[in-house]
């Protein structure tokens, strides 16, 4: 339902008020995190990134920390590190042993040589972050986190040894659904709703990220003709000693709108962007999911018209393959609605979360504008009382 909202004085007051107005539309939300934090009994972090040179490669690892009460782990605690092929591991041994779930993505494990510096500290804290939200989205999925390979990558000290990671590839990044020569008649209205909502979806989210990516492209640009600006008026000061107070006042005025655009430009790039990208990885998670269950309602159909066709000319009872069939299309459909529900959930937190933290730091920017451009009134009001002063002695 959509709310009327009173604008408020400060500004800040107002950051507050919305951010009340946001946790009352999603306190069922809010409701079912508090119960499944209550019940989880399973906590992974990835943090303490460690950069590796040898005359091979050079690559990062990241500590996994585990906290567990489940009798499935030997032990209560883990630490492990890990680094990215690891994950890519795990996100593949989970696809190939749960095809009817929807895994989280990892972030992109290839970047632009000369665009982007893959050891940079600010590349490595944006991945791991991500790294860290998708161990944390496995860890708290009720299927996904009984994983026996999950349970290998969070406890094994040496996991390339046991699991032969050096000689992984993607040849099975799923189980493969073989639909044969049989075509799907048509895709229930429930999963064509889902389909389509993700194409728009995506197409949304394309074009912020699009928009974004310019944006902080012109405050860069802005930002080196702002600093620019305000060193004229530093040396503009040092040649005109009646003007020397305001001159610099303006100076500091830049200077501290400079600092505020550049902390404004970092947090989009470091929390706004990589949020986007996730949801557009995660949209082709959700599709890959939505092929493969289309993928085995036609084999199901396949097989059933063909049963039927025998069927009326032997009477052969129905096959038991045929049978299978129809259990895997309703286990997927029961598996995929039930993941469906969770991420719409996590997505509206997430979201509200991102939005939120959005109209906080631009507050933030203008506030710290504000202030510092009326400081330059009450110094330049000072200075005109002087001149007067002066004027009348």
């Amino acid at each position: 339902m959509a709310r009327q909202l009173r604008l408020s004085s400060p500004a800040s007051a107002s950051s507050l008020f919305n951010r009340l107005q946001l946790d009352d539309d999603l306190e069922a939300d809010v409701r079912d995190l508090y119960a499944s934090t209550e019940t989880r009994d399973l906590f992974v972090t990835v943090d303490d990134p460690k950069k590796h040179v040898s005359t091979m490669e050079t690559y990062i690892t990241y500590r996994v920390s585990t906290k567990t009460t489940r009798i499935e782990f030997d032990l209560p605690e883990y630490c492990v590190r890990r680094r990215y092929q690891d994950f890519d591991w795990l996100r593949i041994k989970l696809e190939d042993s749960q095809p009817t779930h929807l895994i989280p993505p990892l972030p992109e494990k290839f970047v632009m040589k000369g665009v982007v510096d893959r050891f940079s500290e600010e590349f490595v804290e944006t991945r791991m972050k991500a790294l860290d939200k998708f161990l944390k989205r496995v860890a708290d999925h009720p299927v996904l986190s009984f994983n026996p390979h999950l349970n290998a990558f969070l406890s094994v000290k040496d996991l390339n040894k046991r699991q032969g990671l050096a000689l992984l590839t993607k040849v099975g990044e799923s189980v493969k659904h073989v639909a044969g020569g049989y075509k799907l008649r048509a895709r229930p209205a429930e999963f064509c709703a889902m389909g389509e909502y993700l194409d728009t979806f995506s197409q949304k989210l394309g074009t912020i990220d699009r928009i974004a990516q310019r944006i902080l492209k012109e405050q860069s640009e802005y930002l080196t003709e702002l600093r620019e600006y305000g060193t004229v008026y530093s040396s503009w000061a040092t040649s005109e000693e009646e003007l020397q107070r305001p001159l610099e006042g303006v100076a500091s005025c830049v200077k501290t709108c400079c600092g505020a655009l550049e902390d404004q430009s970092e947090s989009m790039s470091q929390d706004f962007l990589p949020v986007l990208r996730e949801y557009v990885l995660y949209i082709e998670s959700m599709k890959n999911v939505l092929r493969k269950r289309d993928q085995t309602q036609a084999e199901y159909e396949g097989r059933l018209e063909a049963a039927i066709l025998r069927k009326q000319e032997d009477r052969t009872p129905m096959p038991v393959e045929v049978e299978k069939c129809q259990d895997k299309v309703e286990c997927f459909n029961a598996d995929l609605k039930a993941d469906w529900e969770r991420w719409q959930s996590n997505k509206r937190q997430d979201f509200k979360q991102l939005l939120t933290g959005m109209a906080d730091r631009n507050i933030n920017h203008y506030e710290k504008c504000q202030a510092a451009w009326e400081s330059l009134i009450t110094l330049l009001q000072d200075k005109q009382t002087e001149d007067k002063t002066s004027e009348t002695n």
